[in-house]
Parts: structure tokens; C-alpha cells; sequence
């Protein structure tokens, strides 16, 4: 199966490391044209460099995703810069857990701005370009929690579970004109954050021994924490025509941790 995006422009947000990095270099070897949307300008440029020694065109665009005026203003950047945007990447954000007695209003509303609105106002803004061409492509990155959310677990699991509804609504919006939109819930994937976490804990084993023991610990089938670049093999195929008949669906990678489907 090959799963091209040739002649496609693909906007990733939270694009400069993790998973907005791997899929940014997956879409790039893809054929895609990539824009990544992020804070830290040092990240991005070091993220651009990665997708364009592929061979690929890549830009960063350095944008808050809780400011309105910022999206609208680096949309329109992206349009000028590339022409169009046929795929759109929601993937900002960061875990915020919390007992629900201690959540502030203004921590419900940054985590609502960061996670939700931003994924509203850019989608916003992709929408009309991808259904007057009669073709798109939406992925909503969200967290298995939007699904079984537990005690403790608030404001990501509520913010998250928001955006799954979206996905679905959006899907049956964009379904007559070629505009697919679909979620992928992620597990436990191996990030920047786990070696900070390995550096703060002390623990006398290496970083490689630390990580295999923690994804055992965690209860993960497949034993073992997934890796950004298997993440961003999904999201290739849901963003490309290979995956041309799924609409409106929240695929869990996360090695098989979930108890829901």
C-alpha cells in the first residue's frame, strides 16, 4: 500500500517535537509540503530542518494556539506561503490532570483554549478551502482518556472527550464534500517528556531499562511504550487516499492499553 501525498499541504500544529515532528517528517517523505505551527521558533527550525533533508518544502510558523488573532494571522501566512491547506493536523497540547475539587476556572479555560478552541479556530479557517476543492483531510490528536476517563483525570479527559464529539460532527459535515476528519487517541508513546522524567527520578538504570520497565508496569499488551514514528504511521494513512474511506472514527495507538475500543 502506498500512502502518497503528492501535491498535498499539510499544517501540523504542535508541530516542533514528538508526534507533530514524526508526522511531519512522515507526510514530508509522503510528497507533502509541511507547515509546522508551534511556540518555540529554536524548535521549529530545528523540526523544518529534519523534514527538508528528506527532500521535502517545509516552513515553522511560531503562533500561540490560545490567541485568536495569532491563528488567524498565521492561516493566512500558510495560505500565501503555500497556496492551500489540504490536510490540518490538531495536535497541540499537554496533559493537565487534576482532582476536580482543585481545578480553577482559569485552568479550565487554558486547557479549553489550548486543546479545543484551538483546534475549532484553525479548522475554522481550513474548512471552506478543503470542500470548495472537494478534498480533505482533518485529524483531531486527542488521548485515550477521551474515551474512559477515570477520577483525577480532568480537565484533559473532559477537554479531549469535547473533541471526539467534534471529529464526529465535522465528519458528517465534510462527508458530501471529500472532507474526511477523523481522532487518533494516544497511549503511551515515548516522548522528550520521558527522559526528563528518567534525569529527575535518580534511579540507577539506564534510560532504555527505565522506559521497558515502566511500559510492563503500565499494563500495555503489547509490554512496551509506542514510539512517535508509529504514531505518525497512522496518521499517513488516514492523511493520504489510502485511507480514503474512513471518516469519523477515534482509533486508539496505544499497543492495546485501553479497555475500550
Amino acid at each position: 500500500m502506498d500512502c502518497r501525498m503528492d501535491g498535498r499541504v499539510a499544517l501540523i500544529t504542535g508541530g516542533s517535537t514528538g508526534l507533530g515532528r514524526a508526522m511531519g517528517v512522515s507526510f514530508g517523505k509522503s510528497g507533502a509540503s509541511v507547515a509546522l505551527v508551534a511556540r518555540r521558533p529554536d524548535m521549529l527550525d530545528e523540526a523544518v530542518k529534519a523534514i527538508t533533508a528528506g527532500g521535502a518544502r517545509a516552513k515553522g510558523y511560531s503562533c500561540d494556539v490560545t490567541k485568536p488573532e495569532q491563528i488567524a494571522a498565521t492561516f493566512a501566512a500558510i495560505e500565501a506561503d503555500f497556496g492551500k491547506v489540504d490536510i490540518l493536523v490538531n495536535n497541540a497540547g499537554q496533559s493537565a490532570a487534576l482532582p476536580f475539587e482543585t481545578i480553577t476556572d482559569d485552568a479550565w479555560q487554558a486547557d479549553l483554549e489550548l486543546k479545543l478552541f484551538g483546534a475549532i479556530r484553525f479548522t475554522r479557517l481550513a474548512f471552506p478551502g478543503m470542500k470548495s476543492r472537494k478534498w480533505g483531510r482533518i485529524v483531531n490528536v486527542l488521548a485515550t482518556l477521551a474515551k474512559t476517563p477515570g477520577g483525577g483525570t480532568a480537565p484533559t479527559s473532559v477537554s479531549r472527550a469535547a473533541g471526539m464529539a467534534m471529529t464526529k460532527v465535522l465528519s458528517h459535515e465534510g462527508g458530501p464534500h471529500n472532507v474526511l476528519v477523523n481522532c487518533l487517541l494516544v497511549g503511551l508513546i515515548e516522548s522528550d517528556q520521558h527522559v526528563r522524567r528518567h534525569a529527575k527520578s535518580g534511579v540507577n538504570k539506564s534510560y532504555r531499562e527505565w522506559l521497558e520497565e515502566a511500559g510492563k508496569a503500565a499494563g500495555i499488551p503489547l509490554g512496551r511504550y509506542g514510539e512517535a514514528e508509529e504514531f505518525a504511521n497512522i496518521a499517513c494513512f488516514l492523511c493520504s487516499d489510502a485511507g480514503s474511506y474512513v471518516t469519523g472514527t477515534a482509533i486508539n495507538v496505544d499497543g492495546g492499553r485501553s479497555p475500550a475500543l
